[in-house]
């Protein structure tokens, strides 16, 4: 893992590197960004199927994984500034953002922000748009519900640490064993440390609030609108209640998101990269090659 600094603290991150034959003949870095509670070992099982083609890049987000824990609120604005700033340290310009969970709505913020600094986009299990509550699942309702309330909250995330021990139960099919969720929960072994997990739940963008919050995911929904430009992917799922991406978002994203491909991967849960990694790197790759290398190896065999 390569540490990056970043503002008051640092950033890990899994990187190939540059010596890859797409990194060579120019084409553009893939950037993986995990969502709650994982890190960059959800991509872990991923990254083989891209790494041939381009360099590969994962970062653990500000306060997970490896990264460091400043004394911040780990709002959306914390986590952009963050990412922001370890972009730039890695001088990455136009790269291909993959953005699972919160992990693709961060990708979408920077999309809209930055247009001219993307090449391409590849969306799973995240926040497409602003939600209702009454979209969600009862169960789902209830429980996003009870991380917003004070005092609640903590005693559930802080606590008794409930992303970790049911993200990798009933957030997948196939459940983790206690070694495969050991690199999720070292990050994590005290209430304090786990404050981060605890402002991702607070965050989801549900009936208007937080309005920050909603206020980025309507901008760069204005930006998926008018992008033919950019290349986008979104991977679907199903078999399980989980997911955040069911056929009504779907359908919507159809409707509402220019030069749009939908690919569906097959049975899996909300953490889809446990269940399917293979058939998701398999997805992205394909794509890459048809979407966003194309080009790029038109250019290198014009030029020879």
């Amino acid at each position: 893992m390569l540490t990056v600094p970043v503002i008051d603290s640092h950033l890990a991150c899994l990187d190939t590197g540059a010596d890859r034959p797409a990194a060579e003949a120019g084409g553009p870095p893939v950037v993986l960004l995990h969502g709650n509670p994982t890190s960059s070992h959800l991509w872990r099982n991923v990254v083989p199927h891209l790494a041939g083609r381009s360099r590969v890049l994962a970062p653990d987000l500000i306060g997970m994984g490896a990264s460091g824990k400043p004394a911040v609120d780990y709002g959306f604005d914390d986590q952009v500034r963050y990412l922001d700033a370890w972009f730039e340290a890695l001088g990455l310009d136009r790269v291909v953002l993959v953005g699972h969970d919160w992990g693709g709505a961060l990708a979408l913020d920077r999309a809209a922000r930055y247009p001219d600094r993307v090449a391409g986009v590849v969306l799973l299990e995240t926040f497409l748009k602003p939600l209702a509550a009454e979209e969600l699942l009862p169960p789902a309702r209830a429980r996003a519900e009870a991380f917003r309330t004070p005092g609640v909250g903590e005693e559930l995330v802080l606590e008794q640490n409930i992303f970790i021990e049911t993200a990798f139960k009933g957030g997948v099919l196939n459940p983790l064993g206690e070694e495969e969720v050991r690199p999720y929960r070292e990050p994590f072994p005290t209430p304090e440390s786990r404050r981060p997990m605890l402002a991702w739940s607070r965050m989801a963008p549900i009936d208007g609030d937080p309005a920050e919050v909603v206020a980025r995911v309507e901008a760069y929904d204005r930006w998926l609108a008018v992008s033919p430009e950019v290349p986008k992917l979104l991977l679907t799922f199903d078999s399980s209640p989980t997911l955040l991406v069911g056929e009504a978002v779907v359908a919507w994203a159809r409707e509402h998101i220019a030069a749009l491909t939908v690919e569906h991967c097959g049975p899996a849960g909300h953490h889809a990269p446990e269940d399917r990694p293979d058939e998701i790197g398999r997805a992205i790759a394909g794509w890459l090659e048809s979407h966003c290398l194309a080009e790029v190896n038109t250019a290198v065999e014009q030029e020879g």
